[in-house]
């Protein structure tokens, strides 16, 4: 069975985008706040260090949603090949949920962009192309919230930020249970980074 990671930043109020994404804010209003730990903050410890680490890890595939892709809605942009650049950090499959047909789009480094109808169509996929190296659940909201229905995650990373959004995406809104354990526990002045590990 595929191993399957996911690993969020959230604000102390549960939210893990700000509101109003677009070209201008890529992970909402405030958004960039709840990512410091990884992007650059000066008071970053060892700690945060080693949680980038997990964040970066390398992936046999991954899982998004549409919004995480990209700020555009409805018909696709023919020009926009999401927010990395050339050369996105995934240097795999990625699987992108949306309800709008779109031919896969090749990138420099060995990522390619696939575009899929439905999570559990897109996890399947993941899970067939990642082989042995493990299927991550990119997300954003939306699509971890499925993931974590499906009961398909394995690992669990949430980046606890002390900071209140107010408003935005929240991960576990409609979710009734959380099955997982805390097997490790790294923190910062920044943020809470707990690893929780399924516990059925």
């Amino acid at each position: 069975m595929t191993d399957t990671t996911c690993h969020m930043s959230i604000s102390l109020d549960g939210f893990v985008a700000g509101p109003e994404q677009s070209l201008e804010n890529p992970l909402g209003l405030r958004g960039r706040e709840i990512h410091g730990w990884h992007i650059g903050d000066e008071r970053a410890t060892d700690a945060d260090h080693t949680a980038a680490g997990w964040l970066m890890r390398p992936r046999g595939a991954y899982v998004m949603g549409r919004n995480m892709f990209g700020p555009v809605r409805g018909e696709w942009d023919a020009e926009w090949r999401g927010w990395w650049g050339p050369e996105p950090p995934y240097r795999a499959p990625v699987f992108v949920l949306t309800h709008y047909a779109h031919d896969p789009i090749e990138m420099e480094g060995g990522t390619t962009f696939h575009f899929v109808d439905g999570f559990e169509t897109a996890y399947a996929q993941a899970c067939a192309a990642a082989g042995a190296g493990g299927v991550d659940i990119a997300g954003g909201a939306s699509t971890v919230r499925q993931a974590l229905a499906a009961n398909v995650i394995d690992e669990f990373i949430l980046d606890i930020v002390p900071v209140l959004l107010g408003s935005g995406e929240r991960i576990f809104d409609g979710l009734e249970t959380f099955d997982f354990e805390p097997v490790e526990v790294l923190h910062s002045p920044i943020a809470t980074h707990i690893r929780y590990r399924r516990s059925r």
